[in-house]
C-alpha cells in the first residue's frame, strides 16, 4: 500500500473528549472516526487490524469445533418475551417498531435467537453436542459511552453458544472455549487475568471474565498471588475474621447526641472524633416490590450486585429524599435502623452482625445514636455478604494477601444450564427415550475492544507499538526524500520485492518533510521501519528500525533482499 493512496489522515493532537491512551491514539492514527457518541467508523487502517483479530478469533473457534453462522441483528419481541428478558433487560436494548407497529430489538446478544434456531433443528441426542458462533455487530444503548471503542453503543462481538445433553457435556465444551480464549488473547499479545464473575442478566451459575490488565480499565479485579484466586469486584467474596475478634466487649447504654448539620460519614467522624469502623451506615433502597434498609460499616460500600442476589429481586435503586423522610421521619443524612417510622425489612452486611456499641443515625434531624446494638435495639431480617472487597481483606480461598488491579473486559464465558432451553422449549429425546431440556453455554469476546486493549498495553509517548500478529502492516518503507533518484529507486525496489513475497508493506511515498514522516511512522506503530536516506543510499545502505525496542541497524540492500522473510534478524 502506498501512503499517498491509503486515506491515513493523522492528527497532531487528539480531540478533547478522548480520555485514555487507546482512544487518543486510535483517533490520532486515523484508525477510527467518530460519527456520534459511542458510534465509530473503522477507517481502512483500523479495519485491517480489526480483520486480523477476527481471523485469529475465527481460527481458534474453528479449531475448537465450533460452527460459524450469522444471525440477524433485528430480533422480534416475541422471543425475548418467551425468555422473560424483554422487560428486565432495561434501557440497554434499543427497541424499534416496524411499519405494522410490531416491536423489535437491536440485538445486544443472541441467546434467544440461537435457542429458537436450535429448538427447530435439534430433536435427538444424536445431534448433540453442537457449538455455534458468529462475529457480528451488537448494539447496547450505554448510558455513558466513553473511552472510544471500549464503551461503545455499536461494536463488533464474537458470541458462541454450546448445546449439550447434560452438565458433563457442558463442562467439556466450557473447557474448550476457555482454552480457545487463552490462545486468542495470547496470539493478540495481551497480558490478561482470568477471574470469576457474576452472570448478570445472562443467567447461569458459573461465569469467568478475561480481563486485560490496564490502569485505565473500567473494571476492578481481585487477585491472590498465593493461590491464584481471581474475581471481579462484583463477585469477590468476603471473609470476616477481624471484626469478630474486635467486638467482644460489653453492651453500653444507648445515647442520643445532637449533630447539627452533620450528614456525611466524614463530617460525623470528625465531629464525634471516632473511626468510621465504629459507624453503621443505613441506606434506604427501593426494589421492584419493596423498600428495604441496608446496613453496612461506615468505611465500606454496598455491592449492589450482591445485594440484588441476596434479595432475589430484579430492580434496585437508592430511594429518593421524599421516600427516605417518609420511612424514617428525618431528612437524608440521619437515617438509622432504630425506631423507623414505617416497618420495612432490615438487611445487614455480615460484618455488621459482629459489631457492638456502634453509631447510627437517630431518624431525627441533627441527631445520631451512640452505643447501638443488634437484638437489643433493633432486629435484622436478612444478612449476607453485600459489600465490596478491599485490599485489606483476606483471600477467601487461602486467607492470603490479595491484590486489586484495573482491567478491561475482553471476554466473558457463562454456564447457562437450562435457563433458556426451559423457558423457550428447546428439548431433545435422550437415549432413554425421554424428553429433556438442552444444556447451554454462552461465550462472548469484544472483538473491537481488543484493539483498544492492545494499544493500552502497547504504546509510548510517540504512538502505538503494534504486536506483529495484528499490526496493519508488518513493514513500513520510509524514503526520506522522494525527490532523490537513488533513494526512490531503492525504496521502490524493496517495496515491489516485499509485495512479491506477500509481506504486508506500506511505503510512505509522500513528498513531506522528514520530521512529519518519522512522527507519523511512530504514531501508527508498524513493527519494522526501513529508512532510506540520501547519503546512505549512495552506498546501497538502509537503516532498519524496530518499533518495540527502538533498535536500529544499517544493512546492505542486497543482503536484505536475500532474506526478506526474516527481516527481524537484521535488527
Amino acid at each position: 500500500m502506498r501512503w499517498s493512496e491509503s486515506l491515513i489522515n493523522t492528527l497532531w493532537q487528539a480531540p478533547s473528549e478522548a480520555e485514555i491512551s487507546s482512544h487518543k491514539l486510535m483517533l490520532r492514527a486515523g484508525l477510527i472516526k467518530k460519527l456520534a457518541a459511542g458510534i465509530y467508523v473503522f477507517m481502512p487502517l483500523g479495519l485491517k487490524v480489526l480483520r486480523k483479530i477476527e481471523n485469529i478469533v475465527r481460527e481458534e473457534m474453528d479449531n475448537s469445533g465450533a460452527l460459524e453462522l450469522l444471525m440477524p441483528t433485528l430480533q422480534p419481541e416475541q422471543l425475548w418475551q418467551e425468555s422473560g428478558r424483554w422487560n428486565t433487560i432495561g434501557k440497554e436494548m434499543i427497541k424499534v417498531q416496524d411499519r405494522r407497529e410490531r416491536q423489535f430489538g437491536l440485538g445486544p446478544t443472541h441467546e434467544e435467537v440461537v435457542t429458537d434456531i436450535i429448538r427447530k433443528e435439534i430433536k435427538s441426542y444424536k445431534q448433540l453436542p453442537v457449538t455455534l458462533y458468529q462475529i457480528q455487530t451488537k448494539f447496547r444503548d450505554e448510558i455513558r459511552p466513553r473511552f472510544g471503542v471500549i464503551r461503545a453503543r455499536e461494536f463488533i462481538m464474537k458470541d458462541a453458544y454450546s448445546f449439550d445433553q447434560d452438565i458433563d457435556g457442558l463442562n467439556k465444551n466450557y473447557k474448550k472455549m476457555y482454552n480457545a480464549y487463552c490462545k486468542i488473547f495470547d496470539k493478540c499479545a495481551l497480558e490478561y487475568q482470568i477471574v470469576e464473575a457474576e452472570s448478570g442478566i445472562m443467567g447461569g451459575n458459573v461465569s469467568h471474565e478475561f480481563m486485560a490488565l490496564a490502569d485505565s480499565g473500567e473494571d476492578t479485579i481481585v487477585h491472590c498471588p498465593s493461590c491464584g484466586y481471581g474475581a471481579n469486584m462484583e463477585k469477590a467474596e468476603i471473609v470476616n475474621n477481624e471484626q469478630k475478634k474486635a467486638n467482644k466487649g460489653k453492651e453500653k447504654s444507648i445515647e442520643k447526641v445532637n449533630t447539627p448539620n452533620v450528614k456525611t460519614i466524614k463530617q460525623l467522624t470528625e465531629f464525634l472524633k471516632i473511626s468510621p469502623k465504629n459507624l453503621v451506615k443505613t441506606l434506604i433502597y427501593k426494589t421492584n416490590d419493596q423498600i428495604v434498609a441496608v446496613l453496612i460499616r461506615g468505611d465500606r460500600e454496598v455491592n449492589e450486585t450482591k445485594l440484588l442476589k441476596l434479595l432475589q429481586c430484579v430492580g434496585l435503586e437508592l430511594a429518593n429524599s421524599d421516600t427516605i423522610e417518609k420511612i424514617t421521619g428525618a431528612p437524608v443524612g440521619f437515617t438509622g435502623p432504630v425506631g423507623l417510622k414505617e416497618k420495612i425489612k432490615i438487611v445487614a452486611d455480615n460484618e455488621v452482625l459482629n459489631m457492638k456499641n456502634f453509631t447510627t443515625g437517630a431518624n431525627k434531624k441533627d441527631a445520631h445514636l451512640l452505643n447501638v446494638n443488634i437484638e437489643r435495639d433493633f432486629k435484622i431480617d436478612i444478612s449476607g455478604d453485600i459489600r465490596f472487597i478491599t485490599k485489606s481483606d483476606q483471600c477467601p480461598k487461602c486467607a492470603g494477601h490479595i491484590k486489586i488491579k484495573k482491567g478491561i473486559e475482553l471476554g466473558h464465558t457463562f454456564k447457562l444450564g437450562s435457563k433458556y432451553s426451559e423457558s423457550m422449549g428447546a428439548r431433545f429425546i435422550g437415549k432413554d427415550g425421554r424428553e429433556k431440556s438442552i444444556i447451554m453455554g454462552c461465550y462472548g469476546i469484544g472483538v473491537s475492544r481488543i484493539i483498544a486493549a492492545v494499544i493500552e498495553q502497547n504504546n509510548d509517548e510517540n504512538g502505538i507499538i503494534w504486536p506483529k500478529s495484528i499490526a496493519p502492516y508488518q513493514v513500513e518503507i520510509l524514503p526520506v526524500n522522494v525527490n532523490d533518484k537513488e533513494t526512490i529507486q531503492i525504496a521502490e525496489k524493496l517495496y515491489k520485492k516485499f509485495l512479491s513475497e506477500k509481506i504486508e508493506v506500506i511505503i510512505d511515498d509522500r513528498n513531506e518533510r522528514p520530521g512529519i514522516k518519522f512522527k507519523d511512522a511512530d504514531l501508527i506503530g508498524i513493527p519494522i521501519r526501513i529508512t532510506i536516506g540520501s547519503k546512505k543510499a549512495k552506498d546501497n545502505i538502509v537503516e532498519i528500525h524496530k518499533r518495540d525496542t527502538g533498535e536500529n541497524k544499517s544493512v546492505n540492500v542486497d543482503d536484505l533482499l536475500k532474506n526478506l522473510t526474516n527481516i527481524c534478524s537484521f535488527v
